[in-house]
């Protein structure tokens, strides 16, 4: 049950990480994997790619497909609606840990 709620909570962590990092440069999914679980977060592909696909889809990121060593990798980029939210998420995100770090 606790697990099930911690990666309900878990989930929009991972977002505003992915946005981050899309902001930054291009990521792609394996990359953004590793990156997640360097800091403890425990995902499969399974999870990651339509996390990745709905916020394409919500008009947070864009996606570019490029050949790498003969296979299609997609790389992804934030928006400029996508670099807004993120703005607005490292707000929210500093209030709230401002209040609970005690």
């Amino acid at each position: 049950m606790e697990d099930k709620i911690l990666r309900k909570l878990f989930l929009g962590f991972i977002q505003i990480h992915i946005l981050h990092h899309a902001k930054d440069h291009p990521i792609y999914g394996a990359w953004m994997l590793e990156e997640l679980h360097q800091h403890g977060y425990e995902i499969s592909s399974g999870t990651l790619y339509p996390i990745l696909h709905s916020m394409e889809s919500d008009g947070l990121l864009l996606k570019e497909e490029k050949n790498v060593e003969g296979k299609i990798r997609k790389y992804y980029t934030t928006t400029i609606k996508g670099e807004a939210v993120l703005e607005q998420a490292r707000a929210k995100a500093f209030e709230l840990f401002k209040e609970i770090k005690d």
